[in-house]
């Protein structure tokens, strides 16, 4: 499986505490435990050449995982397409934490995306709703972060596939946190904590979940589909 793990890389930057967490960037610490699962990892950010997915990168990739924040609209809408083109035609996508609005998943989606939001170092309780899903293997009831920051309904997404995980929050808050989609041949999963202030990616539920996200997402094995005209199978009698 050939996994590329696309991250703005801009707060590691500019903000001395993401730095302090994330040295290698949020892309880095991510593919770092993807590694662990014997699969090909690669890694591209914003400011590279075509935001690093070429079309050799992205005609190669099993599977993409997008971590997206600050610079959603400095993404090009031609990458922005091809990526979706791609989702459409095999392509895994993972979408992590505030990706939710990126153009990638909101031209997926086909809705705003939008949602609440708070920063105020709040407990999160992530329950697992879905307990017979793939990618809740390897977690109890639920996962607990001490601080993340707060994501809240109303979520303007279409009504998943599958949803596998339902977060509350100290303030009261509900979220729909693990969602899985199906567009033309690829599969999607958006998994929402990851707050670049806070340590999320070194949670190790966190990363068995994303490990089984990205697992469950790449399905080079799906048929394509036959359009157009078609001669009938049998013979029709006029």
């Amino acid at each position: 499986m050939n996994v590329v793990v696309w991250n703005e890389n801009r707060h590691e930057k500019s903000n001395e505490t993401v730095a302090e967490i994330y040295p290698h960037g949020i892309h880095g610490a991510i593919a770092g435990f993807l590694e662990e699962e014997n699969v090909s990892v690669t890694t591209a950010t914003l400011d590279e050449e075509e935001h690093g997915l070429t079309d050799e990168v992205l005609n190669n990739a099993d599977v993409l995982v997008w971590w997206g924040h600050m610079a959603h609209e400095e993404v090009s809408e031609e990458i922005a397409e091809k990526v979706k083109q791609r989702v459409l035609d095999g392509m895994g996508l993972v979408v992590l934490h505030s990706a939710h609005f990126s153009k990638v998943f909101k031209k997926l989606m086909g809705t705003s995306c939008d949602l609440k939001w708070r920063e105020a170092d709040e407990k999160e309780r992530m329950w697992v709703v879905d307990p017979t899903h793939p990618i809740t293997e390897g977690i109890g009831e639920y996962i607990e972060l001490e601080k993340e920051e707060m994501y809240g309904e109303h979520f303007d997404i279409p009504a998943p596939d599958e949803l596998v995980f339902v977060s509350w929050f100290e303030g009261g808050e509900v979220f729909r946190s693990g969602a899985t989609f199906k567009r033309g041949k690829g599969r999607i999963f958006y998994f929402r904590p990851g707050h670049e202030t806070y340590p999320t990616y070194h949670n190790k539920e966190v990363q068995t979940v994303i490990k089984n996200g990205v697992k469950w997402v790449n399905s080079t094995n799906t048929p394509t589909p036959v359009y157009g005209n078609a001669k009938p199978l049998e013979t029709i009698n006029n």
